[in-house]
């Protein structure tokens, strides 16, 4: 189905055509239905060029010989099928039928006309019709090749951005396997160490309470650290227990592994009050699911604001609010002024807020940290129930995916390929959505160096088709010469005159423009030779044309008529 746009202009070009048509035949004198059945003849060939280029062409190119008003349409069927013929040789094929047949139908159309007066048809032909085929053409194959190079282009990018995500997925392995390596033995270690000393009997029950912390915190540690080097090892889902897919990131209970959403939080609050924290949490507001991200967004704020508390302000009292508002979740972690001073040796890798910010903006939410007035510290976070990241699924990092997005019609209805990893985004575009970039990379060569010849030959043919206009019209001056005089020139011959004298005066009259008295001429004198000539002067009518004949008789100038000719 055609768009409102092009049914809009495609109906204005067939009305402007056809009162072209009925305009030319009506000054032709043809009858009022004549001119109306052309007329509605020439519409419908123009709303059929798309579909049928190329028997319109020749329907027109037939057209044309009888209907003068057939010009414009001429043209702009030409201009159709030049874009819509894919063929080369096809295309040479049609547009030679349709010249040689609008040439040869105006030849048997007017059969007293001269070979110059066929001539000059046969430029105008060369210029209403294979310019136009071939200015058409021209574009088209300009449009396929840039196409052809933004497809190439779209590929290109596409290969960077999987060579880059490959470089990604290679560098992750390596680092899974050193955090593997490296940090998993260490933990085990503690876990070993620490199970052992929880049942030595010579430990007081609140040094054995401490030590089954440290055991607890050793072994929760482990599973955190096997989930994220699952997650940088192959960036694919890791199981749930039971066997259910979790994405990387999202919320659940690992094989053997806490809760790392709002559900954990209790345990967290259970292990800080083990080691002797004083922790309060408070619940308000009706409580509601959130989404995987946020809800593992909310578990890591506690995480963040309890170790800060533990490392900074130990000792002070603890408070975590969870407050279920009407659009969001938030989530506070408060620790009171500092009591006693913060035992050094504790390491901090400073990005554990700016990990925050982050995990907060990715959900839709926000996180904020500052002291209290009370010389205190909060850790606030507002988490909304739904994300954008769960709204619209997104690639795990460092992957290359593409997905498919709308772009306006000023793009003529195409499409924009985003490929996005690692968090940076390619603009890939692929300009008409299909698979197809690859068959035409590889095979780009061919179609360069036929649209390289085909430009070629369109300015080859341009160049002799200049070359033939400024002759033509030179042609065209020089027989206007030999055919037509001023009237002044009339006005001043005079009856009487040597038949010598007015001839060397006048143009002899030899030429395709003259082609003699015509109807509507007065009777010429009993045995007199008579010499016509055209005026320069434009006729009363449009088919009225001015000429003036000299009759000679017995050497001199016997009789000078002005008259217009049919």
């Amino acid at each position: 189905m055609w768009p409102t746009r092009r049914i809009v202009g495609e109906s204005f070009l067939s009305l402007v055509l056809m009162l072209l048509v009925v305009s030319t035949g009506l000054l032709d004198d043809d009858s009022t239905a004549l001119a109306v059945g052309v007329a509605l003849v020439a519409g419908l060939l123009s709303l059929l060029r798309r579909g049928l280029p190329a028997s319109v062409l020749l329907a027109a190119a037939a057209g044309s010989a009888p209907f003068g008003g057939f010009a414009p349409l001429l043209a702009v069927v030409a201009w159709s099928a030049g874009r819509r013929i894919g063929a080369r040789g096809r295309a040479a094929g049609v547009f030679s039928l349709a010249y040689a047949l609008a040439l040869g139908l105006t030849a048997v159309w007017e059969p007293h006309a001269s070979v110059s007066l066929l001539a000059i048809a046969g430029m105008f032909l060369l210029v209403a019709l294979v310019v136009p085929g071939l200015a058409g053409r021209y574009w088209s194959q300009r449009r396929t090749l840039a196409d052809t190079l933004h497809e190439y282009n779209a590929q290109l990018l596409r290969e960077r951005a999987m060579i880059a995500g490959q470089a990604r997925m290679l560098e992750r392995q390596r680092i899974a396997q050193d955090m593997h390596d490296s940090l998993g033995h260490q933990l085990a270690l503690i876990a070993v160490h620490t199970g052992a000393l929880e049942v030595d009997r010579e430990l007081t029950g609140q040094q054995r309470e401490a030590v089954g912390v440290l055991r607890e915190a050793s072994v929760a540690a482990m599973h955190e650290l096997r989930d994220v080097v699952g997650v940088l090892r192959d960036g694919a889902d890791t199981p749930r227990a039971g066997g259910e897919p979790r994405a990387a990131g999202a919320v659940g209970e690992g094989p053997g592994g806490p809760s790392r959403g709002v559900a954990g939080i209790d345990s967290l609050v259970e292990t800080s009050r083990r080691a002797g924290a004083d922790v309060e949490i408070r619940h308000s507001g009706e409580k509601r699911p959130l989404a995987p991200a946020a809800d593992h967004a909310a578990y890591r704020v506690v995480q963040e604001g309890l170790t800060n508390a533990h490392k900074h302000a130990p000792g002070a009292p603890i408070t975590i609010g969870l407050r279920y508002e009407p659009d969001s979740l938030v989530v506070e972690v408060a620790s009171g002024p500092v009591t006693a001073e913060a035992r050094g040796g504790v390491a901090s890798g400073g990005q554990g807020l700016t990990g925050l910010e982050e995990r907060a903006r990715l959900v839709g939410g926000m996180v904020h940290a500052g002291p209290t007035a009370d010389g205190g510290f909060r850790l606030a976070g507002v988490l909304p129930y739904t994300s954008s990241a769960d709204r619209v699924p997104s690639a795990p990092p460092g992957d290359a995916v593409a997905t498919s997005t709308a772009v306006p019609d000023g793009l003529r209805g195409r499409s924009r390929t985003a490929a996005t990893g690692g968090g940076d985004t390619l603009a890939v575009v692929a300009w008409n959505g299909l698979p197809k970039e690859l068959a035409r990379a590889v095979n780009r060569s061919r179609p360069g160096n036929g649209i390289a010849i085909g430009c070629g030959v369109v300015a080859l043919i341009a160049v002799v088709l200049v070359i033939a206009v400024v002759v033509a019209g030179a042609f065209l001056v020089r027989e206007a010469d030999k055919a037509m005089i001023d009237p002044t020139e009339y006005d001043a011959v005079r009856i009487g005159q040597s038949e010598k004298s007015v001839r060397d005066t006048l143009p002899a009259g030899d030429s395709f423009l003259n082609t003699g008295p015509g109807d509507g001429a007065p009777p010429e004198p009993a045995g007199s030779t008579c010499l016509t000539l055209l005026s320069t002067e434009v006729g009363s009518g449009w088919d009225a044309e001015p000429v003036f004949r000299f009759c000679f008789k017995g050497g001199e100038l016997i009789e000078k008529k002005s008259f217009e000719r049919t």
